[in-house]
């Protein structure tokens, strides 16, 4: 299979030197279990008030099935990228799509909501487990412009999951009818794991990793390293029930850990041993500015699902069917730029994400601006152009800030380094989560449950943190073009110096 516009692709290109013939078809099957494995992040946003009618729960309570989801995930794909690394991706892939298969049957099945969270973090492990292997395997089977393209079908999976989550459930939520309607948003990943498995146990490559044998694994960088994401992440995931005000501590503890495991990883490097996340890496090009800059982005672009659809649905009485449809030009936007920008990213480079922030920012402001004034029936398509503007933007921005990030990253660092940006983003979409809904409710309590202002102040938020991940991004341009003016003087200089004359006899 090759690639088809920067998407997934229907047939093999010629074979590069060295190359595996099936890597085409083998990224389509791996980024169809990313994509299942992603779209459980946002798809469960819109199933939130079925579930606590179901369950008869909570919202704080019901929360945890999405914020759950989302900090067992983040916690784990760092380690995880890095047995892939060591042990071989194909056998971390092939376990982890296994697990995501059994753990989605499980949650689906729950009896009660302590056993739905709990099959919820056992979800998000092997997501976790499974997702930086797809960074890694496109190391390991693609090379030069390809690989490039082959990135840009990864943040295209990123960027569309996330934004297709709540028109899916939406759709099922539709489609399936009753109390136990919900449990279906979870059931759908039964035949599509089963597909990918069998399709990925026949096309995905063995990787020529070393094996268990003679491999380190940094057991205490991951400790810390696990220890510092939690504390992060807990108060966060608790916000609802007042996490940020009683374990604000738990940040403190965070800072230190996650100090402590720089240094460690910095001594294992120079004892010559393998570390969990090399540091090495924050002098790659592209890593450490398209990581912050996904993990910001993140914060506004995962967010506003929840609030929308708190609003939609709470606010303005639409079924979840509706309510996913509502936001469904944005997830057209992603889906269509994103296509593209992965053709064009090795051409224009960082301009590209500072193109798409642009676009997404003055479609959220747009967006945000006549939700508070537009109300009823006439809301859904009277921000229909400004989401479908914001989605453009925003498929410009994940698609090609992955590339980005990643391209220039080592083989043997790919699996980890793919991790820790995907925890980037899971933090950044946690922050996301936890502070806008919160500005959500906050205003809706003080103006007396005005959902119009609740939303446009939320959707504002969102805005604002896209406008910091948009200077981030002009930025790292300034510092690039700097290093190139200084490059480009000091090739002068050396070429304007004549060689010494000789001396005649």
């Amino acid at each position: 299979m090759r690639a088809a516009s920067g998407g997934l692709a229907i047939q093999d290109a010629p074979r590069q030197d060295g190359a595996d013939p099936r890597r085409w078809r083998a990224l389509a099957v791996t980024q169809l279990a990313a994509f299942m494995v992603l779209l459980d992040v946002s798809i469960v946003n819109v199933a939130l008030p079925s579930i606590e009618r179901g369950l008869a729960v909570r919202p704080a309570t019901a929360q945890w099935v999405v914020s759950g989801y989302a900090l067992a995930l983040g916690l784990t794909l760092v380690s995880a990228g890095r047995l892939g690394d060591a042990l071989g991706r194909r056998k971390m892939f092939l376990i982890a799509l296994a697990a995501f298969v059994l753990t989605s049957s499980l949650t689906g099945a729950a009896p009660n909501v302590e056993v739905l969270i709990g099959a919820r973090l056992l979800q998000g492990v092997a997501g976790g487990m499974l997702i930086p292997q797809n960074s890694g395997l496109i190391q390991e089977l693609f090379r030069g412009s390809e690989r490039g393209r082959a990135f840009g079908v990864l943040g295209a999976t990123v960027g569309l999951a996330t934004a297709a989550g709540p028109v899916i459930g939406g759709l099922i939520l539709g489609v399936v009818s009753g109390p136990d309607a919900w449990r279906w948003v979870f059931y759908v990943n039964l035949p599509i794991g089963l597909m990918a498995l069998v399709l990925a146990a026949r096309l995905v490559p063995a990787s020529s990793s070393a094996g268990l044998r003679g491999v380190h694994l940094d057991v205490p960088g991951a400790l810390l390293l696990g220890g510092g994401v939690l504390s992060l992440l807990v108060p966060l995931v608790d916000a609802d029930s007042g996490g940020l005000t009683r374990l604000w501590w738990l940040w403190v503890v965070a800072v230190m850990l996650l100090a402590a495991f720089s240094r460690w990883e910095l001594r294992t490097v120079r004892r010559g041993r393998a570390p969990l996340l090399d540091p090495r890496l924050a002098h790659t090009s592209g890593f450490p500015a398209g990581a912050v800059i996904g993990l910001v982005y993140f914060v506004g672009f995962t967010g506003i699902w929840l609030v929308f659809a708190l609003f939609f649905q709470n606010g303005l009485g639409y079924s979840p069917l509706r309510s996913g449809l509502s936001v469904t030009p944005f997830a057209l936007g992603v889906a269509a730029s994103a296509m593209i920008a992965g053709r064009l990213v090795s051409r224009l480079g960082r301009w590209l994400t500072v193109y798409g922030l642009t676009a997404t920012i003055i479609g959220l402001v747009a967006a945000a601006m006549i939700l508070r004034h537009v109300t009823g029936d006439a809301a859904a398509w009277a921000v229909l152009g400004p989401l479908l503007v914001a989605g453009l933007g925003g498929g410009m921005v994940t698609s090609p800030n992955m590339t980005l990030t990643l391209q220039k990253v080592p083989v043997p660092m790919a699996g980890a380094a793919g991790g820790a940006a995907q925890t980037a983003q899971r933090i950044g979409g946690a922050i996301g989560t936890a502070t806008l809904a919160t500005i959500f409710y906050h205003v809706l309590t003080r103006s007396g449950n005005d959902y119009s202002n609740a939303v446009s102040d939320a959707v504002l938020s969102a805005a604002g943190f896209m406008l910091l991940a948009l200077l981030i991004a002009i930025t790292d341009l300034a510092r690039s073009a700097a290093r190139q003016r200084v490059a480009a003087i000091q090739g002068t200089t050396r070429t304007a110096v004549p060689p010494p004359r000789m001396r005649g006899r």
